[in-house]
């Protein structure tokens, strides 16, 4: 007798199923390693691991923390895009609305600055736990210097973060870093001239900063990213205990 087909098999047959599932339900080990090498979200995982690396201790989840807090930074920071002006005479004002005016606003404002700081804590510390461990040496020296880029480009976020409410701080801030870059040797002059935008710092030097801090810095921390959890895979996955 013909089982009549439900509407679960009429799905599941369609040929639009099929291109979205290539491989059928993960029972056999077979399926499981199919479905995770073809999926997005699931291949960057590998098939198995080693013991070691589910021990909490071993890791401390340091590299899963700061990929974490880099995603509520994102979120968080678009949130904050919608409400904050990068003007010179009005930054700071819409700042103090941010945190008295707007919904939820001071949440997210500090959501934004405390997982900031929580990240640079978190990477530094990852890098600590790598070195300790031994987990730049061959063939992971590559995936090493990614790491230390991806680091520098943390400080750097936090960096042009810290300036963006314009106070005094962030003036004071401005002027060391700029003073810092005009002291690099032969190129000084022009150095910070790229970094303000003018020769005093400004309007311009708050846009340069404002840009690097929401569009070309979490471009370059997303890229080495993807570098660096594709390199894991490719180098066997986390390294070992010495």
């Amino acid at each position: 007798m013909r089982r009549e087909q439900t509407l679960a098999d009429r799905i599941t047959g369609s040929s639009l199923w099929r291109s979205v599932v290539r491989h059928g339900y993960p029972d056999t080990q077979r399926n499981q390693a199919l479905i995770i090498a073809s999926n997005v979200f699931l291949h960057i995982h590998p098939v198995k691991i080693k013991r070691y690396a589910t021990k909490v201790t071993y890791t401390f989840c340091l590299g899963g923390l700061s990929f974490f807090m880099f995603l509520v930074l994102t979120m968080t920071g678009v949130l904050l895009m919608f409400y904050y002006i990068p003007a010179q005479d009005m930054a700071y004002q819409s700042m103090k609305d941010i945190e008295a005016s707007v919904t939820f606003g001071q949440l997210m404002r500090n959501m934004h600055r405390w997982s900031a700081q929580g990240m640079v804590i978190a990477v530094f510390l990852h890098m600590c736990r790598v070195f300790y461990t031994g987990s730049y040496k061959p063939p992971r020296e590559f995936n090493w210097v990614v790491g230390v880029l991806l680091l520098v480009t943390t400080f750097l976020l936090s960096f042009t973060g810290y300036l963006l409410p314009w106070d005094q701080l962030a003036l004071w801030a401005v002027t060391v870093g700029t003073e810092i870059g005009a002291a690099t040797p032969i190129v000084g002059d022009q150095v910070a001239l790229l970094l303000r935008g003018d020769f005093v710092i400004g309007q311009n030097a708050l846009i340069r900063f404002y840009a690097l801090h929401v569009i070309f810095l979490p471009l370059v921390a997303a890229f080495l990213m993807a570098v660096h959890f594709w390199r894991i895979r490719k180098d066997g996955g986390i390294s070992g205990p010495l």
